[in-house]
């Protein structure tokens, strides 16, 4: 059984991430990114420090700079230990399929204990064999931008000052019409779903009122079941069915309104006549309705983050919710952490980066899809599940110290 179809076109997809001096991503740079990406490895390795990476960015953009910043402990905790200079990230992405790559360019330092956008800018190329340029460019607060709908290395270029050194231009700039491929890049990042989905919040009892969106923890799970009842029945169904197929015996799953004006998520087994309150139901239960609630979004966001799902779910379970995330990433772009085997094994090579720590304590990051040797064990029928398990990536294994590759004679 497939995954529905979502509303609207080709979504935008990222197809490179750099970062240098993100804690412990002192110099990583992560390419030819698939519609799902996988980040592999074990614990300590800088799984959850790239998903931050996403989650910095879209806190800058609904919350300010200032804000992300400093729940991040400033640039104490935030810049790589030992490391000179500013905190940078980078994103090449495409609009839609073969529209021009735009690369988007941030730089953020500190100064007088408050962050500074020491650089940022975006550049696209016109054209397969066009100069790339930048249509903006901006260094503390200061700097310039080119209007239109495709925006020409000839064309003027206006200066439009923001308001402080800790305001992001992209942000700024991306509420005036006249700039469509900034107000793009915002509306792209600002609308990113970076998922912490934590099955006790699923288990609240919300106030009453449908919601469109799954929220970052899941607390408005409830909530979103309601929209979905009253808006897009056949996608709760679709959804329920899904859930059938991986939790035995559920029946389905009701969002009533209480007296008190507050909504019970209410869980029904087949075998039994009353359902169960949410708060009574399985952990493993509650993440995978939100999970499916979240993958099944009938205008799903740009940009999906997941961070190690197997928490709390059956191993059993984690083969079929890979697949969900590759049927999701049809129409938006799925990034998963994860250190489970069994999450691996729905898995291609091209769609796994391996991480793991170097011997100054800095992650590196390794691509499974040039790796002929886990190629052929693949064709002869193994998986990359058992393959990581019994150390064949020469990285990331989870039996030896931080997964760095072992060394000769180690016995590994």
């Amino acid at each position: 059984m497939g995954a529905m179809t979502v509303e609207g076109g080709a979504p935008p997809r990222i197809e490179r991430l750099k970062v240098r001096n993100f804690r412990a991503l002192r110099d990583v740079e992560l390419t030819h990114l698939t519609p799902l990406t996988v980040l592999l490895g074990p614990n300590g390795s800088g799984k959850s420090t790239v998903f931050d990476v996403f989650a910095f960015l879209a806190e800058c953009f609904e919350s300010g700079l200032r804000r992300a910043w400093e729940k991040r402990g400033r640039a104490r905790e935030l810049k790589s230990r030992g490391g000179d200079g500013p905190v940078l990230i980078e994103i090449a992405y495409r609009e839609r399929p073969r529209a021009p790559l735009i690369t988007y360019h941030l730089e953020v330092d500190e100064r007088n204990g408050r962050p500074v956008v020491a650089w940022e800018w975006l550049r696209w190329r016109r054209g397969r064999y066009g100069q790339p340029f930048r249509f903006l460019d901006y260094a503390d607060g200061v700097g310039r931008v080119i209007s239109g709908e495709l925006p020409d290395v000839q064309d003027e270029r206006i200066e439009v000052p923001l308001s402080s050194p800790d305001t992001l231009a992209v942000n700024a700039l991306g509420q005036l019409a006249e700039n469509p491929r900034v107000v793009a890049l915002r509306d792209f990042i600002g609308g990113w779903h970076v998922s912490y989905l934590s099955s006790e919040d699923a288990r609240g009892q919300p106030e009453v009122g449908p919601q469109e969106r799954l929220s970052k923890t899941g607390n408005n799970l409830a909530n979103v079941i309601q929209y979905l009842s009253e808006e897009h029945t056949g996608r709760l169904e679709f959804v329920f069915g899904r859930l059938r197929e991986r939790v035995p015996k559920i029946q389905n799953v009701t969002a009533d309104q209480m007296p008190d004006g507050r909504l019970l998520l209410q869980i029904k087994d087949a075998p039994f006549a009353e359902p169960v309150m949410a708060r009574f139901a399985s952990d493993g239960t509650l993440k995978m309705l939100a999970y499916l609630v979240l993958l099944n979004d009938p205008a799903p966001p740009p940009f999906i983050g997941i961070e190690e799902p197997e928490n709390f779910l059956h191993p059993r379970l984690l083969y079929g919710l890979a697949e969900e995330c590759r049927g999701a990433a049809e129409a938006t772009q799925v990034l998963v952490t994860t250190h489970s085997p069994f999450f691996l094994d729905a898995l291609r090579p091209d769609e796994v980066r391996v991480l793991w720590r170097d011997e100054s304590g800095y992650t590196q990051c390794h691509s499974l899809d040039g790796n002929d040797k886990v190629r052929a064990f693949m064709e002869a029928g193994a998986q990359l599940g058992d393959l990581w398990m019994e150390g064949h990536f020469g990285v990331g294994d989870p039996l030896t110290g931080g997964g760095m590759p072992a060394r000769e004679g180690s016995g590994n």
